[in-house]
């Protein structure tokens, strides 16, 4: 049997509306379709992990409202133990905001309700029984949590891959116990408090070595449609991404994630496991929508 794989982090319900155009400051743009869709980095992750195959564990917070039961069934319905899913009635639970407009970009605000709830305690609690595996990490749960979960996912001998977004700056003793750091372009620039916009792909790997010299053991820099760069202790590599038509780019990062963590739990080399993921992400952005957009194993095999 594989290794397990841990989720520590969010879990949104995503308010999703359809626009031509996104809005400029102040203004009001008419919008289209209008959907509801389980959402948030940390489910959007064990999602991926569990329709990809992996075997999955959720460990977060929801309201004790109409919106937490929905997004705990929707985990379950994929496959993902959701025991330490737990209700609180201190928050509502989390939403996203999210437009979309014709050309598949979006803007996204969250507002994190029952997510900053979630403590260090809880994760202590949740992950005791762990023994090796896989603990994917996001930062839409409070700082200090998502640094208790990394302190001791590494004292348990977990392979830790901590995806930092919403970007922002994080302390060296975060990072120190990041073994696969997994930043997409503007996450990196602002972890090197660098103040472009974008990465060339021919300074992909000066970036990414920047990003080890943070201290983390492998980064894996995601640049979006050109694919992912890997810098690591013994290889330096460009994977590119397969050529889609984009529809939407929501949980794209999120699904590259969980079929990353699949695929290193099923033993396969850090190459082939990028591929694996660039293959699944590439999938997820032909479809609308967060979870309702990640593929399933039998999907990114049917691809080949």
């Amino acid at each position: 049997m594989p290794p397990s794989i841990i989720v520590v982090g969010s879990l949104n319900m995503d308010f999703v509306a359809k626009v031509e155009r996104l809005p400029l400051p102040g203004e009001t743009v008419l919008g289209g379709g209008f959907r509801t869709i389980p959402g948030g980095k940390g489910a959007n992750q064990a999602c991926a992990a569990g329709r990809l195959g992996g075997r999955v564990r959720m460990i977060g917070r929801v309201g004790d409202d109409v919106f937490g039961e929905q997004l705990r069934n929707s985990l379950e319905a994929d496959g993902v133990d959701v025991a330490a899913v737990w209700s609180t009635d201190a928050a509502p639970s989390g939403v996203a905001l999210i437009l979309l407009d014709a050309s598949g970009v979006n803007q996204i605000v969250v507002a994190a309700g029952a997510n900053g709830c979630l403590t260090r305690l809880d994760v202590e609690s949740a992950l005791g029984g762990a023994d090796g595996g896989y603990l994917l990490l996001q930062l839409e749960t409070p700082l200090e949590t998502v640094a208790a979960a990394a302190t001791i996912g590494r004292r348990l001998g977990m392979t830790v891959i901590l995806d930092p977004a919403p970007a922002r700056a994080l302390p060296p003793s975060l990072l120190a116990c990041v073994d696969i750091l997994t930043p997409n372009e503007s996450e990196a620039l602002v972890l090197l408090g660098r103040r472009e916009a974008a990465v060339p792909l021919d300074e992909a790997p000066d970036v990414a070595r920047a990003l080890r010299d943070l201290g983390v053991g492998t980064a894996i820099l995601k640049l979006g449609e050109q694919g992912a760069f890997l810098s690591s202790a013994s290889a330096e590599q460009h994977f590119a991404a397969p050529k889609v038509d984009v529809v939407d780019a929501t949980a794209a990062g999120d699904t590259f994630n969980g079929g990353l963590a699949v695929a290193l739990a099923e033993g396969k080399t850090i190459g082939d496991a990028i591929a694996f993921a660039n293959a699944a992400a590439s999938l997820s952005v032909t479809r609308f929508g967060a979870q309702a957009s990640i593929p399933t194993r039998a999907d990114v095999n049917a691809r080949g």
